[in-house]
């Protein structure tokens, strides 16, 4: 590597930048017929750092910067280089050891440019590029995975207005790298703040992405071999997790983005009858669609992880991701006054408990009823979330039920409620057994949100 140093050393940056992806190319293309899964060494990252990301190897050095003109022939270079290496392993290494982080100076500049160099891949469909992207992605801690999302989001759906169409076009270029980017972008805006509710064009292209096809969110999952003890500190499997949380906060987030000014400590009456304040009609559409979505995947888990053998095993939902997302649900109720956002919350409530029970019925939630009650023991009182974490209804036998069978939990059986008109058209029917939710109440039947 010495040796290759002191060539590039003579070189201007461009070429040199150039030069050292073709000796890299050669020395990881030998390394891979002697090892499927050669070890990048400190040699080849020491070289990428130093001639194309201009950090000099001397402390003592001052950087190199690139004006904007190289750095785009620079990008261009990138791009052709991926473009035209035909061996995806050679091309999966060597992007790997561009842009997997150090944890030193160089890192900044390494997702400065990996950002810019996917931002170009997705406008001139370099599909070599943005598959190498996804694969990072999966493989690089979550917090370098939002930076990257960041920029494409900036780039897209901030910077020039219409752009988001191009971003659209990828869906069909490489649907791997959408699922791993609606993973980031979930990770992301987490609508913790106002600041992190996800721009209105980003929603709408997901959400018509997954409405679509819906089997593009489990892409990653289906296509990875798969250990039932996942890393901590990645970006999950699937971005079910961050899609279920988008539904269910969304309600309460865009009450509390437009929460009304306080007068005198009390919100005005005219201002608290206006059902204008808070989510707009369109924002709850693509919402209730997207719901809609999570929950038809959610209900094809059970099949996908028995054939993986993973059933009962592994949790592409984990209860310990439930925990802060109910402490939050808990959290805006208590913001918001309750007299006022009752419709918002009733909706976030339905749709956690929506999610909860098609998860746990799937086996993508590995938890107890109990685990459910303890859980959400402290939230606001709601109807579907009841029966949900008491459990289904006990009924005798049914020889056409295959066992195991979840009765549907949103009709009322017999014995709740209203009494039959004509009960003696029906003596066959046992007595339904007392209420076992909470005595004295009824449950009228709700549609699905």
């Amino acid at each position: 590597m010495s040796d290759i140093r002191h060539s590039l050393l003579r070189r201007d940056a461009l070429s040199a930048a150039k030069e050292v992806l073709y000796h890299l190319d050669i020395y990881f293309s030998s390394q891979l017929q002697s090892a499927p899964l050669p070890i990048v060494d400190k040699g080849p990252v020491e070289l990428l750092e130093e001639f194309v990301f201009q950090v000099p190897k001397e402390r003592s050095a001052q950087p190199k910067r690139l004006n904007s003109l190289q750095e785009l022939q620079l990008l261009e270079i990138m791009c052709n280089y991926f473009q035209e290496q035909t061996k995806d392993s050679v091309r999966q290494i060597i992007f790997s050891s561009l842009f997997s982080p150090q944890g030193n100076k160089a890192d900044d500049s390494r997702m400065s440019l990996l950002g810019k160099l996917v931002s170009m891949a997705v406008a001139v469909c370099r599909i070599p590029v943005l598959e190498c992207a996804a694969s990072w992605l999966q493989r690089t801690p979550v917090l370098y995975c939002v930076r990257l999302a960041k920029a494409l989001v900036d780039d897209y759906c901030c910077l020039v207005p219409g752009s988001i169409q191009t971003l659209k076009q990828i869906f069909s270029a490489s649907p791997r790298f959408c699922c791993q980017f609606i993973t980031s972008v979930t990770a992301l805006y987490d609508l913790s703040s106002d600041d992190l509710i996800p721009p209105m064009d980003l929603l709408e292209m997901i959400v018509n992405w997954i409405f679509e096809d819906p089997r593009l969110i489990l892409i990653t999952f289906l296509n990875t071999p798969i250990a039932a003890n996942l890393p901590i500190g990645f970006l999950e499997l699937t971005p079910l997790v961050g899609l279920i949380r988008w539904c269910v906060k969304a309600p309460l987030a865009y009450k509390r983005k437009k929460k009304p000014p306080l007068a005198n400590g009390h919100v005005s009456n005219k201002v608290a009858k206006d059902p204008g304040v808070g989510m707009d009609r369109d924002s709850h559409l693509l919402y209730s669609k997207l719901h809609l979505s999570v929950l038809q995947v959610l209900m094809t888990l059970q099949l996908h992880l028995t054939e993986k053998n993973l059933y009962g095993r592994l949790g592409l939902i984990l209860f310990d991701h439930m925990v802060p997302l109910v402490e939050e649900i808990n959290r805006l109720a208590d913001e918001l006054n309750p007299l006022n956002a009752s419709q918002e919350i009733e909706l976030s409530l339905d749709r956690l408990a929506q999610a909860l029970q098609v998860a746990m019925a799937s086996g993508a939630l590995l938890c107890t009823r109990d685990d459910l009650r303890t859980l959400c023991s402290r939230l606001p009182h709601n109807n579907l979330l009841q029966l949900v974490i008491s459990g289904p209804v006990q009924q005798p036998p049914h020889a056409a039920l295959p066992p195991g069978f979840y009765p549907h939990i949103h009709t009322p059986p017999l014995g709740y409620g209203a009494v039959p008109a004509h009960p003696a058209a029906h003596p066959a029917l046992p007595t339904h057994p007392g209420h076992t939710f909470i005595s004295g109440v009824t449950f009228p039947f709700r549609p699905i949100r």
